[in-house]
């Protein structure tokens, strides 16, 4: 039977603070990440990695307390397709980050506002206009000075980042929509379900374990970080929708900027501090007229990796 499903409640301190606990855990996921990706560890392994133990360690800790409730979901086809579009947008994130650092991968995941809004006429029947595509367009120049096609600096791997980009989007506006729906645990087991078992057999290819005890840190951490911040930013959309969560999510951007340089020796260059102000100042409006507008709150949510 399935667990009774706590109402979604007007208390948007507590989902602000909730959001910021959640992106301060998922900056661990994202240094992990990296720091396998550069001993070598293959990309499948490391997805694998990350949603096997997200997945365990949400058996092993709530299974005991709600037992097979935990498995029971009022929308198992909205469930699954949260879990595709989370294993995309991981798949890709983390094989870019193999190849670009942390900030230009942040950067570049940080454009789904625009990419949300750009669809919420399509997906969710809104009138979108001229001054909202203005700051989508005005957004996606910011994205084209960071990622710089044509020159020396561009990578193909950017490209992965925007395509993480459009997943995240269609992630978000599901979670929004299972919001209330099912609970935050039973979202994070589909979605981690789903992710584990369509990479699990890809991930034996080509397994390498770590060789230091950092790695062997980063190896389980990678998974922990995604699961609790994942659930702490589920429970924020209860208390707190989109259009007000999604200003602070650019913090987290702070947060990889100085994982980046501190971690990794890879501090922010102009292209970035020119080309993410862009992006973020563009989010922005979009969410101060979506606000002025009164529009449905889910065209501007916006979650950074998963």
């Amino acid at each position: 039977m399935a667990r009774p499903i706590a109402a979604i409640e007007a208390n948007p301190n507590k989902g602000i603070l909730l959001l910021m606990l959640a992106q301060s855990v998922l900056v661990f996921l994202d240094i992990s990440a990296k720091w396998l990706s550069g001993t070598g560890m293959p990309t499948t392994e490391i997805v694998f990695v990350r949603y096997g133990v997200h997945v365990a360690l949400l058996i092993g800790l709530f299974l005991p307390l709600r037992g097979p409730g935990m498995f029971a979901t009022r929308n198992w086809k909205l469930e699954i397709a949260r879990g595709l579009c989370l294993l995309a947008t991981t798949g890709g994130n983390f094989l870019a980050m193999r190849y670009l650092p942390l900030t230009v991968t942040g950067a570049l995941i940080f454009s789904s506002p625009l990419i949300v809004c750009a669809l919420s006429g399509p997906m969710l029947g809104e009138k979108v206009g001229w001054r909202r595509w203005l700051a989508i367009g005005t957004g996606f120049i910011g994205i084209l000075i960071i990622v710089r096609p044509g020159t020396e600096a561009f990578h193909p791997a950017a490209l992965l980042c925007i395509g993480a980009a459009f997943s995240i989007a269609l992630f978000s506006i599901l979670t929004r929509k299972l919001a209330g729906v099912d609970t935050a645990i039973t979202q994070q087991f589909y979605a981690g379900g789903t992710a584990l078992l369509l990479v699990t057999p890809m991930a034996f290819t080509d397994w390498v374990w770590p060789s230091q005890p950092i790695s062997w840190l980063a190896f389980f951490a990678a998974g922990t970080a995604g699961m609790v911040g994942h659930i702490l930013m589920s429970v924020a959309h209860r208390f707190a929708p989109p259009s007000t969560l999604a200003p602070f999510n650019y913090l987290q951007l702070l947060y990889l900027a100085l994982a980046s340089w501190v971690i990794f020796n890879q501090p922010p260059d102009n292209g970035f501090f020119l080309g993410a102000s862009i992006i973020v100042a563009s989010g922005l409006y979009i969410w101060l007229r979506e606000r002025k507008l009164r529009r449905p709150a889910t065209s501007v949510d916006v979650f950074p990796e998963a």
